[in-house]
């Protein structure tokens, strides 16, 4: 099995050079071409970006939403009461609810991928940051989680919302798209995230912004992305 393995993962990196800079378009062929796993594996970007999030004034935070969505099912939970619960349901939320949620959230039960709260709620949801927050769930109104239109927020997150938040080492990374998908679709997803990026840049921010830009499959090679190639036209 461990021969195969290798000989696999072997297969996926030939005539790949570790060392060239390609273009968004060469690297997104490449890379399907090699997406041979038995499951439809997810494109993934990653980028160094030139800040300390350490600092507040250089964090970078936010949402876009993928003209091509990501082609993932998501798990959406809404902590709301009254009419805003059953908006939500009536969106496609999977998991609504508000005391009882939180109870369940509180024993460890996290059966969703995003989560939303009304305004209202956040007192309440508050009380979750130690089991939320580690896991990037917490809600925010600066990512559109903590919202009155909870509908709304709800088919963004179904239709191909990413957030993203910098790593302590100043890394962004975030799947955006399939293998399966074709690769003017992947591309322009990949625009788009990095357009965001770029917008979300903060003040604090010195010198070069977009150090490194890299992209890979789930079972595929990493491919180093020339940064001048993922301009929005």
């Amino acid at each position: 099995m461990a021969t195969k393995l290798a000989k696999r993962v072997a297969k996926t990196r030939e005539g790949i050079d570790p060392n060239k800079h390609y273009s968004l378009e060469e690297a997104v062929k490449l890379l399907k071409e090699r997406a041979i796993a038995k499951f439809d594996e997810t494109v993934e970007v990653a980028m160094n970006l030139g800040v300390d999030p350490r600092h507040a004034d250089q964090m970078v935070r936010g949402v876009v939403n993928l003209p091509n969505g990501t082609g993932r099912n998501v798990r959406v939970a809404v902590f709301a009461r009254g009419d805003k619960a059953e908006e939500a349901k009536a969106a496609g939320a999977d998991i609504v609810g508000a005391e009882d949620l939180v109870e369940t959230v509180q024993k460890g039960e996290i059966d969703f991928d995003r989560c939303i709260a009304t305004p209202d709620m956040m007192p309440l949801v508050g009380r979750l940051g130690k089991v939320l927050g580690p896991r990037g769930l917490m809600p925010n109104p600066k990512v559109g989680t903590v919202t009155p239109d909870v509908a709304s927020a709800v088919k963004a997150s179904k239709g191909g919302a990413v957030e993203f938040r910098v790593e302590k080492a100043g890394i962004v990374h975030a799947g955006v798209g399939k293998a399966s998908f074709d690769d003017k679709a992947i591309a322009e997803n990949i625009r788009a995230f990095a357009d965001a990026v770029i917008r979300a840049k903060p003040a604090g921010a010195k010198g070069n912004y977009l150090k490194r830009v890299a992209l890979t499959t789930t079972m595929g090679p990493g491919l180093k992305i020339d940064p001048s190639t993922l301009a929005v036209s």
